[in-house]
């Protein structure tokens, strides 16, 4: 990218029977985005002028048919199919589903070959996008494949972040996929991008514990002391500064997150309930770990209110900010930790 060039945002459009092209409308019609972004909407324009005309938006669209064709200043759509379909508010349609993916495997597509810089996923309904093709929980477990990095589920605001030891698996499972050293690859991962991505010089890092009150002494549980505790300690003794296992039922009432730059749950509830509960609205889901910036919205599709024009979008405007801050973040931290020797050596 060329100093003076604004940093594209390649947009999947995701479910569109839900809120995600609204939202899409909504944060571009600010057009002072425009200053900080070239956005890129992989869709359809006529698709999208559908919507633009249902919202009675006044979002001006560029349609291009090829992503060479991006012009900066404007709000491309990237026709990434022809057809021509009725839009049904609020349904979950398979057919919705196969355009969400085909929206998302093109904008990955680009991202792969730099054509975008960082990709924003609106919401995806995780049923009706099952298929022979695509046979994935979510995003992040097919953006973990298609891009280089072990992915984690990373949810984040100025003041809160919460990452996972296991994401989409049932409840029932959790104990038996977290081993030590999946707890080892998930702590290097969360403290390597709040290093990287959020710029944090020495991350304090707090671990909750798998069962409740971090198993009492084994009563509820032996995984917290025969696994977790154990691993922990080793991370500690390495020189990072992670602490636990917390009891995740008092953590967060009590305010202890905010001793933290970081909080890692065992698995998806215990992280995302306090974490929605305290920043729903505001926060954004960003896949760490890869070699490329994805994030998107703290909610779903919402369906209920699909079409009604009443969605807020401030999730959304929020992981477009947040995925420009970590593409200049990552590249400040590859300018600061460039080898001095190498930049002298091409100068004698």
């Amino acid at each position: 990218m060329k100093k003076d060039e604004k940093i594209k945002v390649g947009i999947s459009v995701g479910d569109l029977n839900g809120i995600g092209p609204e939202i899409i409308l909504k944060t571009f019609e600010d057009p002072r985005m425009l200053d900080f972004c070239t956005p890129v909407i992989f869709a359809s324009i006529k698709t999208m002028s559908f919507f633009k005309k249902h919202l009675e938006s006044d979002v001006n669209l560029h349609g291009i048919n090829d992503i060479s064709q991006i012009i900066e200043g404007k709000v491309n759509v990237l026709n990434v199919w022809k057809d021509v379909f009725e839009i049904e508010f609020g349904k979950e349609d398979i057919k919705m589903g196969e355009y969400a993916v085909k929206s998302l495997h093109a904008a990955t597509q680009a991202l792969k070959i730099d054509a975008i810089d960082v990709l924003v996923t609106a919401p995806i309904n995780k049923h009706n996008i099952q298929s022979k093709e695509f046979n994935f929980p979510g995003h992040t477990n097919y953006l973990a494949q298609e891009l280089e990095g072990k992915s984690l589920m990373f949810m984040v605001t100025e003041y809160l972040k919460v990452g996972l030891l296991t994401d989409h698996v049932p409840v029932a499972d959790v104990p038996k996929y977290i081993t030590a050293k999946l707890i080892e690859e998930k702590v290097e991962t969360v403290y390597n991008s709040l290093v990287v991505d959020f710029r944090i010089n020495r991350p304090k890092i707090a671990v909750l514990s798998i069962n409740p009150h971090a198993g009492d002494n084994g009563v509820i549980g032996e995984e917290d002391d025969k696994v977790l505790r154990p691993t922990l300690q080793k991370i500690k003794d390495s020189g990072k500064l992670v602490y636990g296992p917390y009891s995740a039922d008092s953590f967060f009432g009590s305010n202890n997150y905010k001793n933290f730059d970081a909080v890692i749950a065992s698995y998806h509830d215990q992280g995302l309930i306090p974490f929605k509960t305290i920043a729903f609205g505001e926060g954004v889901n960003y896949t760490a770990g890869l070699n490329k910036v994805r994030t998107s919205p703290d909610h779903g599709t919402a369906y209920e209110i699909a079409g009604k024009g009443i969605a807020d979008e401030n999730s959304f405007k929020e992981a477009v900010f947040t995925a420009i801050e970590i593409y200049h973040n990552r590249i400040e931290h590859a300018k600061i930790t460039k080898n001095p020797l190498k930049s002298a050596s091409k100068k004698i």
